[in-house]
């Protein structure tokens, strides 16, 4: 059977691999070295476990919707990383590379975010630390998240709003990325998705594999066995969704569906489906499936969702796409909405535009009564509601 883990040089397949400039080759070697050894140790486990229970709120809890199920068919629960402190999956990673950031000497904190929940959590997570952090956002993600600009800014981090390129998740990774080159020493960079140089795309998904650790101890409560038939996310830079599957990559029984942003249609320019339009290219610091032009640049991309409009896909999900373990879906604009407002009113409970992507794909689905079947509600809504606001 294929694996599809991470081999020892930092590759899924074709892809992953660290493509960095020479200033940072320590940093990374130093990061490589260090993070497994780290991860691993009793004193990590008890401080991240300990934190994730009595701060954060987990475990998270498996939701049966018996109102999804009724109208899709199967079991349909969703694991609802919503109520998480801060409101989304992004502060179980942020928890767990700061530990790690400070038992290797780091001082200070670099972040990116699109959506700004990452940065929340990076920003509540540098206070709980007394960390000092800078996080990174692009002016049209500040100008369409402001209510999680106020909340980074009230917790004391330093936001810069990025003004190069689309001005979006890409360009703010670039500004970071730029920051660490300048401060190699004392900083780390705290990359909120499953992209970037070996070794983050694995740290990220061991971190957030606490969510597939829970689905699989719930199930088992639950169902009487402890795997799904389908497992279910949005797909941005790809966390939450590592996060899911992480368990059950080699399990040929579970299989995956990702949704990814379609923007106004994969036939148009407003786009952000790069594991269906993308070309195998290099951005950030890994190889990956990239939307670009043919002579390699790299294409602005368009999503209603802050957190899904990354021209790129981390090296785990471009090589499950690739190898056809993972069907993909690009769901447009008015899906996500309609899906949005459709869990609001029927179920009580506001999903994050991201968790709406995937909410869409039950709509492309059929499934068996038998069907067990877990979507990851990866983050609520509050950050969105001026979006929702001008559609109600």
């Amino acid at each position: 059977m294929q694996s599809f883990s991470i081999d020892n040089n930092g590759y899924y397949g074709e892809f992953g691999g660290a493509y960095i400039p020479e200033i940072l080759q320590k940093g990374i070697t130093d990061l490589e070295k260090a993070y497994l050894r780290i991860i691993e140790s009793e004193s990590f486990k008890q401080q991240f476990d300990s934190l994730l229970r009595d701060y954060v709120g987990r475990p998270s809890p498996l939701y049966h919707s018996e109102q999804l199920s009724k109208r899709f068919g199967g079991k349909i629960y969703l694991k609802r990383e919503d109520l998480n402190h801060t409101g989304a999956h992004k502060i179980n990673n942020v928890i767990g590379q700061i530990l790690i950031a400070r038992e290797m000497g780091k001082t200070r904190i670099i972040a990116e975010t699109g959506a700004g929940q990452h940065g929340v959590a990076t920003a509540t997570v540098c206070a709980l630390m007394q960390m000092p952090c800078t996080i990174y956002m692009g002016k049209t993600d500040v100008e369409r998240q402001m209510p999680n600009v106020k909340k980074m800014e009230m917790l004391g981090a330093k936001i810069v709003a990025v003004t190069s390129g689309s001005m979006t998740l890409k360009d703010a990774v670039n500004e970071a990325i730029d920051d660490w080159c300048a401060n190699p020493d004392d900083a780390h960079y705290l990359i909120g998705s499953a992209i970037g140089p070996h070794p983050f795309p694995d740290m990220v998904a061991r971190l957030q594999s606490v969510i597939s650790k829970e689905i699989k101890a719930q199930l088992l409560e639950k169902e009487g066995r402890n795997y799904p038939d389908y497992l279910i996310a949005c797909t941005g830079g790809g966390s939450n969704a590592a996060g899911t599957i992480f368990e059950f990559l080699n399990d040929e029984r579970v299989k995956f569906v990702f949704a990814e942003a379609g923007g106004k249609g994969i036939g148009t320019d407003k786009t952000a489906a790069t594991m269906n339009l993308g070309s195998v290219g290099v951005l950030h610091g890994c190889k990956m499936l990239l939307l670009q032009t043919e002579d390699g640049q790299v294409i602005d991309t368009y999503s209603i969702s802050a957190g899904l409009d990354y021209p790129g896909i981390g090296p785990l999900f471009a090589h499950l796409a690739t190898e056809k373990r993972a069907k993909v879906f690009a769901i447009n604009d008015d899906e996500a909405l309609k899906a949005a407002f459709d869990l609001t009113r029927n179920e009580g409970i506001i999903p994050a535009l991201e968790s709406s992507h995937a909410l869409a794909v039950l709509e492309k689905m059929q499934f068996s009564p038998d069907d067990v079947v877990v979507l990851t509600l990866s983050g609520r809504g509050d950050k969105d509601m001026e979006t929702y606001l001008k559609y109600i």
